[in-house]
């Protein structure tokens, strides 16, 4: 079992990739011209944000805290990536969609390695799975974008 230090840190690295996501959903919404897209990514942004608030109550409670609003390093690498994708692409939409999907994927990686470790996370063992449903449920709908594009 983990020293709750290590809980704290693990929830951080949490907080980090939906702050990364917030940031990723939010710079993807000022990206693209399909209204459609715009208010899903806006939505997702917003949900982001929800789940942040979420992690920053449960790191509290084990007695840690954190300011983190712009997400980690890779966060950043990922919007720097966005960017420079959607310039080179002249399918912006689908570039978007396929970096998104990639960074979700990476998402519920990260999720999954915790809600491994059950006994360690029990206290918010529900949180940590409604949170990775949301971010598999938003892959979904973000790779059903992406084949219609691919489609058309």
């Amino acid at each position: 079992m983990k020293s709750n230090s290590e809980i704290i840190s693990d929830l951080k690295g949490l907080l980090n990739i939906v702050n990364d996501g917030k940031l990723g959903y939010t710079s993807s919404a000022e990206a693209t011209d399909s209204t459609e897209l715009k208010s899903v990514f806006l939505q997702y942004a917003t949900q982001r944000s929800a789940y942040a608030v979420e992690l920053k109550k449960h790191i509290a409670e084990h007695g840690g805290e954190s300011e983190n609003e712009g997400g980690g390093i890779l966060g950043v690498l990922h919007r720097t990536w966005i960017d420079i994708k959607e310039t080179l692409s002249s399918k912006q939409d689908a570039a978007i969609l396929g970096a998104i999907e990639t960074a979700e994927k990476a998402a519920i990686e990260k999720y999954d390695k915790l809600l491994d470790d059950e006994a360690t996370h029990t206290d918010h063992i529900q949180l940590l799975q409604r949170q990775r449903t949301g971010i598999l449920e938003a892959l979904r709908e973000i790779e059903t974008y992406h084949h219609r594009l691919a489609d058309q």
